[in-house]
């Protein structure tokens, strides 16, 4: 079968490696020129989280190993308050972590993994102009037309394979910017070589209605992203109006990033928009649409890479039981598209946790909680967190099983408290006598 993947991000270049697994001819137009032979310059992009998802994902084919081996564990929160005042928030009650892994390098890595089949081949700057599911015809802006048997658009929040879909089908599309923007910083290694932080958190400074947060690499160096509503970036013009913000804001990162380079990159480095995107269904015909051409999502969850890479594992489990290609493409569609819709609500909602929430105290009593009850009967609660992160549960059996926990230990909460009142007013009564003496003898 001869088999043509639109795009050459981390989702296409993965899914180059299942499809040519499976014997197909394996074609992969990227419309960038070839990253492994490109200078590294300031881009928009997020440091990565990889989590089990991910990596059992990766690991079906074979290419797990040297990511997690390079991957930085990240086992808790450290929120740094405005008084430079740290506190842990850790991931999981029994030690568990996310890796901080380096979004180009792990990109350049799994193009050549997917070169070294003999059925693959890369193109690079091959830009979709167009695309026909009926036909199997896809024609580049560079002139270049090809014809396959099955499409694949991994081509991104985007998507020009989702376009081409959407002109021959029925399918239900939204899109929705947050009010946020993006920068990404830099707090480079330390003068004698290492880390300026502790290097095993992802730290973050929550300031209610926006953020910065810092992952670790292996350089030494964190990378650092301010997500703030974009007026408030507008509001940035000079210098000194930078410096004041983050002295006010975020005091103890200015020595860390160095005032020099924080005025510098600043003003150089890209503010970038944030994106949500929801289609069903993800399947028409002989073409899918994997990653974020099908459900892109804000970074809060740190989950837009993982479940792209969970899109490969999943669709290949549906090759494997169905012959015919079009009902394997259907029922995928149909199988994952409330789970992609579900983590796109998740990781919004974890904005606001990130943000906000991680300060409050309500909030921590609350994850204590969840963790004592994940502890006590671990096969019957767990933490929202863990089930995104730490399972394999699908994301819409994620939100329901969320919703049942979050009422019983609101009933819970709700019933202990009722107690303790009774308790104290029975005991108020039983001792009407003596605390009236009391209460006598003091006025």
């Amino acid at each position: 079968m001869k088999v043509a993947i639109c795009g050459g991000g981390l989702v296409g270049a993965l899914e180059a490696c299942y499809l040519a697994k499976r014997g197909y001819e394996v074609h992969l137009f990227e419309a960038r020129p070839d990253p492994r032979k490109q200078d590294r310059v300031v881009i928009n992009s997020i440091n990565l989280a990889l989590s089990p998802r991910g990596i059992t994902a990766l690991e079906k084919v074979g290419v797990a190993a040297p990511v997690v081996k390079d991957g930085i564990p990240m086992r808790a929160r450290m929120i740094h308050s405005h008084s430079g005042q740290l506190s842990q928030i850790p991931y999981s009650k029994d030690g568990k972590a996310i890796l901080s892994v380096d979004r180009r390098g792990l990109n350049e890595y799994l193009l050549s993994e997917a070169e070294k089949y003999q059925n693959v081949t890369l193109y690079f700057e091959h830009k979709l102009k167009s695309s026909d599911p009926n036909t199997g015809t896809l024609v580049f802006h560079n002139g270049n037309t090809y014809q396959v048997d099955f499409i694949v658009g991994a081509d991104g929040a985007h998507s020009q394979t989702r376009r081409s879909v959407m002109r021959h089908s029925r399918v239900n599309y939204s899109q929705y910017y947050i009010p946020h923007g993006y920068k990404e910083l830099c707090i480079p290694p330390a003068e004698a070589g290492g880390f300026r932080m502790a290097q095993n958190f992802l730290h973050i400074w929550p300031r209610n209605t926006f953020m910065m947060i810092a992952l670790p690499n292996l350089d030494g160096s964190f990378t650092v992203t301010l997500f703030m509503p974009f007026e408030r970036f507008e509001e940035l013009t000079n210098p000194t109006q930078v410096l004041e913000f983050f002295e006010r804001e975020f005091p103890d990162s200015i020595d860390l990033i160095g005032r020099e380079r924080l005025e510098k990159d600043f003003f150089t480095n890209p503010t970038a928009p944030l994106i949500t995107v929801k289609c069903s269904p993800l399947a028409y015909k002989h073409t899918v649409l994997l990653g974020d051409a099908a459900h892109a999502i804000v970074p809060f969850y740190g989950q837009g890479m993982n479940s792209g890479f969970e899109d490969c594992e999943v669709l290949d489990t549906f090759l494997d039981k169905y012959s015919d290609l079009e009902e394997a493409l259907e029922q995928y569609s149909k199988t994952r598209s409330a789970d992609v819709q579900a983590i796109a609500d998740l990781a919004l909602y974890n904005y606001v946790e990130m943000r906000d929430l991680v300060t409050s105290r309500w909030f921590l009593f609350r994850k204590k909680v969840d963790n004592i009850l994940h502890a006590m009967m671990p096969s019957v609660f767990m933490p929202l967190y863990d089930m995104v992160t730490f399972s394999h549960i699908p994301y819409a059996t994620v939100i329901e099983k969320n919703k049942r926990q979050r009422k019983a230990v609101d009933v819970g909460l709700a019933l202990t408290a009722v107690a303790a009142v009774g308790a104290g007013t029975f005991a108020a009564i039983r001792h009407a006598d003596t605390l009236s003496s009391l209460v006598s003898k003091w006025f």
